[in-house]
């Protein structure tokens, strides 16, 4: 038995103001065994491979576009020559459904929803990727991910000595796939993510005045209607103001011009 994901609303086009119930599915919820497990007994490579695991029970319980569909193209165009992060490789997929977000993961696996595409811009988009990369070169997701394992679902499939020691259920991955998808950090991490994912779109050759734009876009779905989608989405971020101030500030003091706008 599955359950919905019920803290996003979403809105299938910028034009629309009427919120719709989220559709991104997850595991049920399960009640784990109080197994003492110390977070340093578990090695980056455990993790690296349970997320791994979680990604790929989403990639199956979840409408994935192919290679043919729109979305994907789009995504590939703006994703060309991401390939690492630090050693870590990067594939990116887009989930059709009607939830508003887009993660990464400790492995790599980025996940970009398509009414979060249908919201912004080419340029704003990569930005939104930007920073969920930097949360990824920060190890921000590793350690939220490493908490959700020790927290709940994870414990039954570790040893009190620390390791795996089986697979994981398939209702034990939908508490950590949800883990993934809404990983809460602090605001010292949020910041950290924007200067990193600001430095990962330079490294890469892309203009990083798509981290200003982001932020811009979501300072323009903070209020109205679209309010309850995006202030979930980004509750825990920093002022939104001052953040489209810094990363503009910095990308034109590094002599990046910004991209014009294609709505004008």
């Amino acid at each position: 038995m599955r359950k919905i994901l019920y803290s996003l609303c979403a809105f299938v086009a910028l034009g629309s103001v009427q919120p719709v119930c989220a559709q991104f599915n997850l595991g049920k919820a399960v009640s784990a065994g109080a197994k003492a497990v110390k977070a340093t007994q578990i090695s980056d490579a455990e993790v690296a491979a349970m997320a791994r695991e979680s990604v790929q029970w989403m990639d199956t319980h979840n409408k994935v576009c192919d290679a043919n569909d729109p979305y994907t193209q789009r995504l590939n165009r703006l994703t060309e020559g991401l390939v690492e992060a630090d050693g870590i490789p990067l594939n990116f997929k887009v989930y059709d459904v009607i939830d508003v977000n887009a993660f990464a993961c400790p492995d790599g696996s980025v996940r970009v929803f398509s009414s979060l595409m249908d919201l912004m811009t080419d340029d704003e988009l990569l930005g939104v990727i930007g920073h969920e990369i930097g949360h990824v070169l920060k190890h921000h997701s590793k350690k939220a991910y490493k908490a959700a394992l020790l927290a709940s679902a994870g414990r039954d499939a570790l040893s009190s000595g620390g390791g795996l020691v089986g697979k994981l259920s398939d209702s034990q991955l939908g508490d950590l796939s949800e883990s993934l998808v809404n990983s809460k950090f602090s605001q010292k991490e949020e910041k950290e993510a924007d200067d990193v994912g600001y430095e990962f779109l330079v490294k890469n050759g892309k203009n990083p005045w798509a981290m200003a734009m982001a932020f811009e876009k979501m300072q323009e779905l903070e209020g109205g209607a679209k309010q309850s989608a995006m202030a979930k989405m980004f509750s825990s971020h920093p002022d939104t103001a001052a953040r489209i101030k810094k990363m503009s500030e910095r990308a034109t003091k590094d002599g990046y011009t910004r991209p014009a706008d294609p709505a004008k």
